[in-house]
C-alpha cells in the first residue's frame, strides 16, 4: 500500500525518481513495471504497478465501444496509458503528453493512494490540498453515511 506525499524532482531527461521506501516493493511485486496515464478528474497523472493496471484494463475492456461515453473513457485512459519501467536507480521516464496534462515542471509531488500513485505539479498539489481542507472545514463537503462511519 502506498501512502504519503513525497516531494521529488523532474530531471533534465524528464525522469522522476521513485522514493527508496517504495522501490523494493515495486521491484518485488511487478519488477518495476509501471503504467502511467492521465487522471480524468484532476490535472495530475495516475501511476499504477502493472498488476493493478491490468485489473483496470479488464474493466475498461468490458465497456462498450458503441456507447459514446464509455468509448470516450477508453480512448482517454488507454490512449494515454504509457509503460514506465523503473530502472535500477528507481527512475521513470514521463513522456511529453503526460507531463503537459499535469503541467509538470521541476518540482513534483508523488502521492501514495493505496494501490497507485498520483503525480502532481507541486503548485497544483498545494492548491488542491488547501482547497480540500477549506471545503472540509467550512462544511461544504456533504458527509455521506460512509463518511460519518469513518472514525479517525
Amino acid at each position: 500500500m502506498f501512502r504519503g506525499a513525497s516531494s521529488i524532482t523532474l530531471d533534465s531527461k524528464n525522469r522522476i525518481t521513485v522514493p527508496t521506501r517504495y522501490r523494493e516493493e515495486l521491484f518485488a511485486d511487478c519488477q518495476g513495471q509501471m503504467i502511467c496515464t492521465v487522471d480524468i478528474q484532476h490535472p495530475c497523472l495516475l501511476l499504477y504497478p502493472l498488476p493493478e493496471w491490468e485489473e483496470i484494463e479488464l474493466k475498461l475492456c468490458n465497456l462498450s465501444s458503441m456507447d459514446k461515453q464509455e468509448r470516450l473513457l477508453q480512448q482517454v485512459l488507454l490512449g494515454n496509458a504509457t509503460d514506465c519501467d523503473m530502472d535500477k536507480n528507481g527512475r521513470l521516464l514521463l513522456n511529453g503528453p503526460l507531463r503537459q496534462h499535469a503541467g509538470l515542471e521541476k518540482s513534483i509531488m508523488l502521492v501514495g493512494q493505496l494501490k497507485k500513485f498520483e503525480i502532481w505539479s507541486e503548485a497544483a498539489w498545494q492548491a488542491q490540498m488547501q482547497q480540500g481542507i477549506n471545503k472540509i472545514q467550512s462544511g461544504e463537503i456533504e458527509l455521506t453515511e460512509r463518511l460519518l462511519d469513518l472514525s479517525l
